[in-house]
């Protein structure tokens, strides 16, 4: 590790941080672009603490930091500017320092969209269903929306919290046919959705038998998305994958929105620099071959 008196600093703050990729991603990013800069993971273990930690942050200068849960709501009120899509979304992941001021964006609905772009899947005027309604199936459901979808379906085991993720969206596009429905009522889901997207915990490691919805019920031309990536392939995954289904696993989502990060707090790199493609496969390869072997 060559570090000196230039060399930035930048973090994710969290908790549980301790399984996070972030480090081995945004380092190899920073190696392979000869940015000096590293990259460190702080748990920070209350919201007492966020305020003091947003604090040295500030005071010590780290150039940007990564938002994880459970505090990607509450580092709002400690932000000078907010991004328009992280004000819509009412979560911050992706923090700059600009001279001092600290200014929050949203990286993870479009980390979820590149990923659908670079499989080819266009979901304007389709339909799809999401299973969850915490932070991740905001940012994903207002992405679709803004990407054209025609038709959503929010899953949950609590409908209230459902219903309410369907108010939040119909106020930023109308014009989108939202329904809900509980993960006990599945047979009443509409097994023609084009896309079908777990935004659960259910069958990450180490409960990797469990499994949110059965894929049977749909049909050849749904797309099952799993934003877990550990494991690798979920049970929703590989049955899927014995049907016959096509699939997309968390991993890309995941290396994409910390690509996005990269390019906020470095305007400076070009395309050529920041080769996406190129990137992404090697960190991924990384992340199989090191971590989820």
């Amino acid at each position: 590790m060559n570090i000196n008196a230039d060399t930035e600093l930048y973090c994710l703050i969290g908790n549980p941080i301790s399984k996070s990729l972030s480090p081995l991603i945004h380092n190899f990013i920073f190696e392979h672009t000869s940015i000096n800069a590293k990259y460190l993971a702080f748990n920070v273990n209350n919201s007492y603490d966020l305020e003091k930690a947003v604090a040295g942050i500030k005071a010590l200068g780290i150039s940007g930091f990564n938002v994880t849960i459970p505090y990607k709501i509450e580092i709002m009120k400690y932000l000078d500017e907010i991004d328009e899509k992280a004000q819509i979304l009412g979560a911050a992941n992706t923090v700059a320092n600009i001279n001092g001021k600290l200014i929050g964006y949203n990286t993870d609905g479009d980390g979820f969209i590149k990923s659908l772009k670079d499989q080819g899947i266009d979901i304007r005027g389709k339909k799809a269903a999401i299973i969850g309604a915490g932070g991740a199936a905001h940012s994903i459901a207002v992405s679709l929306v803004y990407e054209g979808i025609k038709e959503l379906i929010i899953i949950n085991r609590n409908l209230k919290n459902a219903e309410k993720l369907q108010g939040f969206v119909k106020k930023i596009k109308s014009s989108v046919y939202i329904s809900c429905c509980n993960l006990d009522e599945v047979s009443i889901i509409p097994n023609d959705v084009d896309l079908l997207i777990n935004t659960t915990p259910v069958g990450m490691y180490p409960n990797i038998e469990d499994m949110p919805i059965f894929p049977s019920l749909f049909t050849s031309k749904t797309v099952f998305y799993d934003i877990i990536y550990k494991p690798e392939n979920t049970k929703l995954i590989l049955e899927a994958q014995k049907l016959g289904y096509r699939t997309i696993n968390g991993l890309d989502m995941l290396v994409n929105q910390a690509i996005y990060s990269q390019k906020i707090w470095n305007s400076k790199l070009s395309n050529e620099d920041l080769d996406w493609a190129v990137i992404k496969k090697k960190i991924i390869s990384i992340i199989k071959n090191q971590i989820l072997k």
